[in-house]
């Protein structure tokens, strides 16, 4: 597989970490630099791993997860936007959780890079060596989530609480893209 269409694999596979990071910045709930590189360097990581996990897979266990990835990816997407549209139902006294922490930072790892595995899958049945594009997609998928993180950082200040209620409405509906795309194809 050349370099240039690792890269573009790299970036299609990236929008979803993409829209993410954007929402998790611009709801204010992940702020500062620590906050930043958590998001890029999960999301990095997951993309990096999940097609190895899928090449290793290969054809044995494809069919099985199949009829399942898509519904984990809605399931853990449409839980944490609802949680964020909801978000200011809550007490004022209760603090918002960071996605760009704990279990919340793990489900949104694993969401967005469930088409990764895929990729995986269909690279090895290609029999594609899987090192280089792992590494490139991962790096691909850190660079535009930390580019979406500094540019959630200004919608966040352009539409303030307005931006978290819009950012968990996105999540469930890139659940919801998802799961009718798997739904209608398969």
């Amino acid at each position: 597989m050349l370099l240039i269409e690792c890269i573009l694999l790299g970036l299609a596979l990236a929008m979803d970490a993409f829209a993410v990071a954007l929402v998790a910045r611009s709801s204010g709930r992940s702020r500062g630099k620590r906050a930043a590189f958590r998001l890029s360097f999960h999301f990095g990581l997951f993309q990096a791993i999940m097609p190895v996990l899928g090449w290793f897979g290969g054809s044995l266990i494809a069919d099985a997860l199949a009829r399942w990835d898509h519904w984990l990816a809605f399931g853990l997407l449409a839980f944490i936007g609802g949680r964020m549209l909801f978000a200011g139902d809550e007490l004022e006294d209760r603090k918002p959780s960071d996605p760009s922490r704990g279990l919340m930072l793990i489900g949104l790892s694993v969401a967005v890079s469930i088409d990764a595995l895929a990729v995986g899958f269909s690279l090895a049945m290609l029999r594609v060596r899987i090192l280089l594009p792992a590494i490139v997609i991962g790096l691909v998928t850190a660079a535009v989530s930390l580019l979406a993180v500094f540019l959630g950082r200004f919608c966040g200040r352009l539409f303030g609480k307005w931006m978290e209620k819009a950012g968990g409405l996105l999540l469930i509906l890139l659940g919801l893209k998802i799961l009718v795309s798997h739904l209608i194809a398969g």
